[in-house]
């Protein structure tokens, strides 16, 4: 049987319905190891021991058990326990164990010699990182040095290495693959709310009556997620799906609504639903009033004020810029409004990845704000994360070049002295200054203020935008890769390749999109000489001299350290040992006590530390912002030259770059190439056709790949789609390298380019 995309998710299919009907006993489960299953239904095995974990992939937060076999993992499934997934698992998670035993793990450290990587002790590769790193803090400074990490790094390592350079080394250059995904949602809710991360939760799913979507493919992207969705529109028909979004892709397959809108135009759209709110009387008056403020961004305005400013987005208005008909605006604007129903809003990166992406968050929930559809069962602005730990990681962690450990930020005298207190080194140790933003950080080894730089758990030679422009950076820069997989583009050009443990083996903590804190415990012991990336930070903490400052012997000590930094912060986290019993337990949980959390946040009686109805406690005069953001269009648009808007984005098969999903042959066979995708009117026009092989060309590079013709997806017209998991050819070469001006995310989603046939 061929085994087509189409067979892939059949398979897919079959998996989730066994899972229904018996397969998540403790016996039995979905054989998944190689060699690879057929497309019919999947085979069912003993194992020695279940372990409960986490997803390694998305940020939904799936439970999954692991089975252990003679002391290798044979199996995993859902767990059935987990509110994130309830028993169900995508396909990449259902194939994980092929990831783990692929012949392209690194099992002992590699260091370069002669132009070429060669395997070595670890002790000769750890005293070159340390004499390196040493010599040039000594000759150059503390931010000749710099740490990029990973929003799939585990909370612990994040918090080490924040502390290793911020508190001990003295620099602020670490930063992480968040910033490229999730830094404009952070902005978003940092400045509407005054803290980070979502108030609502999974659970509101089930109790919403409209979901507008904008930006996400959440079929492809949180295909979980998307089940849910499902069952829910399934279990209540009347149940409305909105989708906003250039392309039509599977997400749109259970849409009510679908609003192809001109790539780069949504916050006229945006504006434009709040208008219709406003005029038609959907807005909550009372809510408003004891709820929020209005601001322009520089300044306080009135609501007055900001209805006068809503005027230049009227729905006619709105059509001229985005494409849309203004009686389609009106209609979903209604929807979104209507008294009586819960709204619940989700975005990912088509949102984020902009440079308006701040901006276009913040007008999200500008929407809930006015409709008061917040903070209440099935009403919520939900932002999705694409990585399974960019918040509890990195957000929560503190472990980006403008942020420390428990949501404080560089810039705050106040927070730098609490927490150099509480890391035991001088108050001054701590710069004031933001370090470097991703984007700069990576200009900084190229331009050589940047020597030497710690790469962890990520592949920034090929998931930077406009990758080629920073090729020469990866050249000059002393680069150590801690990686579980070799080669990958980075490792390519790295110095120094430390073999990092993978996923299950290792102990640690995840924190997923509903601010939902998760244990994974070690299933299995890491092949040849891999070691945990927190043992391999701790030993590089004691070579350059800072040994006392890391006292850790296990997860659980960096943990309860880590503890402290929460408290009183309104983020207080749960303790190892209810972490260790308990299937994820959602932040804040007072005083550390039990493993309860907050479902949701700043709504009594599940928020503690809210005492009746709704309390925005972190933004000033506890009242939310609604703002007034002036319309910002793309960095670029097209031209006579340039003529058609390039977008790029994942697919249920696939992973980023290929560094875990590639490692599955199941997944390669289904999807064994990357593609661009053409609207047929465009490809009409261009004489291309399906499987022709095309240039595309922007400002920054080319790359050439083959072609699919309004499908799997169908962008609207004048709109390319395009994958970019493989590393040869990097599409990335193409995409732009300009970022929102506040939370300095790239906007890999929008840039003008051309088309040639080859």
């Amino acid at each position: 049987m061929e085994f087509s995309r189409r067979n892939f998710l059949k398979t897919c299919a079959i998996s989730a319905a066994m899972m229904t009907v018996g397969c998540t006993s403790q016996t039995k489960t979905i054989q998944v190891d190689p060699p690879e299953p057929a497309p019919s239904a999947p085979k069912q095995i003993d194992v020695d021991q279940w372990v409960k974990s986490v997803c390694r992939y998305c940020g939904t937060g799936c439970g999954v058990l692991i089975g252990v076999k003679d002391g290798k993992v044979a199996a995993v499934k859902g767990d059935p326990d987990n509110e994130g997934n309830k028993g169900l698992l995508c396909a990449k998670g259902y194939y994980l164990p092929q990831v783990i035993t692929h012949s392209e793990r690194v099992t002992k450290p590699l260091i370069r010699k002669n132009g070429k990587l060669e395997p070595c002790t670890w002790d000769e590769a750890m005293e070159l990182v340390t004499a390196k790193f040493k010599e040039s803090i000594a000759n150059n400074g503390p931010d000749s040095v710099a740490f990029y990490g990973s929003g799939q790094q585990l909370a612990e390592e994040g918090y080490v290495a924040n502390k290793l350079f911020k508190g001990a080394i003295g620099t602020n250059n670490i930063d992480g693959n968040p910033r490229l995904c999730m830094a404009s949602a952070v902005g978003g809710f940092t400045t509407t709310f005054g803290a980070d991360e979502p108030m609502g939760c999974l659970e509101d799913f089930e109790h919403a009556n409209v979901f507008f979507i904008i930006g996400s493919n959440i079929a492809e992207a949180h295909p979980v997620l998307f089940g849910r969705l499902t069952d829910k529109k399934k279990k209540d028909p009347d149940t409305k799906i909105i989708i906003a979004d250039p392309r039509r892709h599977r997400s749109h397959e259970i849409a009510d609504i679908s609003l192809q809108f001109v790539p780069g135009t949504d916050m006229a759209l945006l504006h434009a639903m709040a208008y219709v709110i406003i005029e038609e009387g959907m807005a909550d008056e009372e809510f408003i009033a004891k709820h929020t403020s209005f601001s322009n961004g520089k300044e306080a305005i009135t609501f007055a004020a900001y209805k006068e400013f809503l005027k230049e987005f009227t729905p006619e208005k709105a059509e001229k810029v985005t494409g849309l008909p203004a009686a389609q605006i009106q209609e979903v604007a209604r929807l979104f409004g209507e008294k009586g129903k819960n709204t619940m809003s989700m975005w990912t990166m088509g949102i984020n990845q902009r440079v308006a992406g701040v901006w276009a968050n913040n007008l999200i929930h500008n929407l809930h704000l006015l409709t008061g559809k917040i903070c209440k069962p099935g009403s919520t602005p939900f932002s999705l994360t694409g990585q399974p730990s960019a918040c509890g990681s990195v957000r929560e962690t503190g472990a980006l070049s403008h942020l420390l450990p428990g949501h404080r930020v560089i810039a705050n005298e106040k927070h730098r002295k609490e927490v150099a207190e509480l890391w035991g080194v001088p108050a001054d140790r701590i710069s004031p200054q933001a370090g470097l933003h991703t984007m700069e950080l990576f200009k900084a080894c190229g331009d050589g203020r940047v020597k030497c730089l710690y790469v962890m758990c990520t592949n920034p030679a090929h998931s930077l935008p406009n990758v080629n422009a920073y090729q020469e950076g990866f050249e000059k820069v002393f680069l150590v890769v801690a990686e579980a997989f070799h080669p990958t583009a980075t490792t390519k050009y790295a110095d120094v390749v430390l073999p990092a443990a993978f996923w299950c083996e290792k102990e640690g903590v995840y924190g997923n999109t509903d601010r939902r804190t998760q244990h994974l415990a070690k299933a299995i012991n890491p092949p040849g000489e891999a070691k945990p990336d927190l043992d391999i930070l701790l030993d590089l903490a004691q070579r350059l001299g800072y040994g006392e400052l890391f006292p850790f012997k296990t997860p659980e000590d960096v943990w309860n350290e880590y503890l402290k930094c929460t408290t009183g912060t309104h983020m207080e986290l749960a303790t190892y040992p209810a972490l260790r019993e308990a299937h994820g337990i959602q932040w804040p949980v007072k005083d550390h006590q039990g493993n309860k959390g907050a479902v949701r946040r700043y709504v009594a009686p599940e928020d503690p530390y809210v005492k009746e109805g709704i309390d925005f406690y972190s933004a000033k005069d506890h009242k939310a912002v609604i703002f007034a953001r002036p319309y910002l269009g793309p960095a670029e648009v097209v031209d006579e030259e340039y003529p058609y808007y390039l977008t790029t984005g994942r697919i249920l098969e696939h992973w980023h770059t290929l560094t875990m999903t590639g490692k599955c042959p199941t997944l390669m066979r289904a999807v064994p190439k990357q593609y661009v995708e053409l609207n047929p009117q465009d490809a009409a026009e261009l004489g291309i056709k399906e499987g022709d092989t095309v240039r595309l060309v922007s400002r920054r590079g080319k790359v050439e790949i083959p072609v699919r013709v309004g499908k799997p997806g169908e962008p609207r017209p004048g709109l390319l789609f395009a994958l970019w998991f493989e590393p040869d050819p990097l599409v990335n070469a193409v995409t732009i390298d300009a970022v929102d001006a506040a939370s300095k995310e790239p906007e890999f989603k929008i840039c003008a380019v051309k088309i040639e046939k080859v």
